[in-house]
């Protein structure tokens, strides 16, 4: 016991002369204690977001470090990103010259062709449920190459079918694995740049992105007019292959908080419970789902109008979506330069107020039976115009305060997303297309949701914890 004792007086003794000497700076320091205690974490604090989330970048230490070569001003790495998350995109706008043409090759009819859209956004939207969760596990970069060598493969597997059911079963598997390019873009996008300027990044993304709704059409018109519609599945198997090796050999691991748990069930539900039962989340999701949605009617629609009603060819059908880009365009421009101005809410009130504008103007006309391309070109491009804005101050405002389970916050933004322009889709198709009023009654529907749910989720509710600040 005694010997007890003396050993506790060495040691209270020895603490006192290294707390004197410490104070007094004179003498050598005394040795930090390496141990480190730390309190009990539980599964939903993990996942929870903190009041404003750290980003990666701006994190010290080696467990936030930036991957090499991924610098925020990265020409090369923010092109990628941008063709990664336009590759939905590229894939159905691509098409769209083809499918008139596809009721003669199959002897079907052009609701039946309709089918191969909507079967490519359903299986759009689910996939991005598998991809998001996976690459919070196992990271971005892993799961982004194995979804781009699917892609690839179903691709091809398109080239070789003989009958419209064959082609609607292609490309849902076309869908389901190219969602991995824009789910794990966003993700990697707010991995690199945070919630501050997710914003101003998916709009300057938004910019690029407005040059493949052009690009795409016309590329494919010609190569359906110069060889087919199955050498629009060869080009797209090549820029999945391109795509690919580009990942592979110039983009890093972005994910700093991988963990196991994410893919157990618990886990899994718990992250998907945390984004639904915020009203701000459901309601920029929404927003951004349901003026996504009139555009895929646009699409679906605008191909049978244009072509088969007012005689418009495949290359000029390309062109005039042009004036719809050009909207598109605009309203990129105008969220990447006036956002940290005006606050993310305030554009985004003003971008489905004029994207509901322009599809009430053309439910105006079809009621009026007016058919023309001009009545549908100009309030195409004014929705354009308010979707340009909507889009990326949506998804930076959806995904703002979630660093940890980015993955899933975007496959959950995405598979609504997706699933709502599923049954706009298939909604648009099942009527025969004799004027632009089905087309326009769908869009203006779309966005008359996409404001209600806006104004009612988000710009009534004060701002939230971990969403960039409004300026004043």
């Amino acid at each position: 016991m005694r010997r007890i004792r003396c050993s506790a007086a060495r040691s209270a003794t020895a603490t006192r002369r290294c707390a004197a000497t410490s104070c007094c700076g004179s003498g050598r320091a005394a040795a930090p204690d390496r141990r480190v205690v730390t309190a009990p974490v539980r599964p939903d604090e993990r996942l929870a977001a903190p009041a404003f989330p750290p980003d990666p970048a701006a994190v010290a230490g080696p467990a936030r470090r930036q991957p090499a070569g991924l610098h925020p001003g990265s020409l090369a790495v923010g092109a990628l990103l941008t063709a990664l998350v336009a590759l939905g995109q590229i894939s159905t706008s691509i098409y769209i010259p083809s499918m008139p043409s596809l009721v003669l090759v199959f002897d079907t009819t052009s609701a039946a062709v309709s089918w191969t859209l909507s079967s490519f956004l359903l299986g759009f939207a689910v996939g991005q449920l598998v991809y998001g969760p996976l690459s919070d596990r196992f990271g971005r970069r892993p799961v982004l190459l194995a979804g781009l060598a699917l892609y690839v493969a179903a691709s091809v597997a398109c080239v070789y079918v003989t009958t419209i059911e064959g082609l609607v079963v292609g490309r849902l598997l076309q869908g389901m694995t190219a969602c991995a390019g824009p789910v794990l873009g966003r993700a990697v996008i707010r991995d690199i740049y945070g919630a501050e300027r997710s914003a101003e990044v998916f709009a300057y993304v938004g910019v690029a992105m407005a040059v493949s709704p052009a690009v795409a059409p016309i590329i494919g018109g010609y190569l359906q007019t110069w060889f087919g519609w199955r050498a629009t599945f060869w080009f797209l198997a090549a820029v999945g292959f391109l795509l690919l090796v580009l990942v592979l050999r110039h983009l890093a691991e972005t994910n700093s908080y991988r963990r196991a748990g994410t893919l157990r069930l618990a886990g899994l539900g718990s992250a998907y419970v945390t984004l639904l039962r915020s009203p701000r989340f459901n309601g920029y999701v929404l927003a951004v789902a349901f003026v996504f949605a009139g555009l895929m009617a646009f699409t679906a629609g605008a191909p049978f109008v244009f072509i088969d009603v007012l005689g418009v060819s495949p290359q000029g059908f390309g062109m005039l979506l042009a004036f719809n880009v050009a909207g598109f365009l605009a309203g990129s421009i105008a969220a990447g330069r006036l956002t940290r101005r005006f606050g993310l809410d305030r554009l985004l009130l003003v971008g489905v107020g004029t994207s509901l504008v322009g599809g009430l103007a053309m439910v105006a006309f079809g009621l009026a039976g007016i058919v023309s391309v001009a009545v549908i070109v100009g309030p195409g491009a004014v929705f354009s115009l308010g979707m340009g804005i909507v889009l990326p101050n949506g998804m930076a405002g959806a995904m703002a305060p979630y660093p940890t389970i980015a993955g899933a916050a975007s496959a959950v933004l995405g598979f609504v997303q997706m699933l709502v322009s599923t049954l706009a889709v298939l909604l648009t198709g099942a009527f025969t297309p004799v004027s632009q009023l089905p087309m326009a009654a769908v869009i203006a529907g779309c966005t008359v949701v996409a404001f209600a749910a806006f104004v009612m989720l988000v710009w009534q509710r004060p701002p939230a914890a971990g969403y960039p600040p409004e300026p004043r």
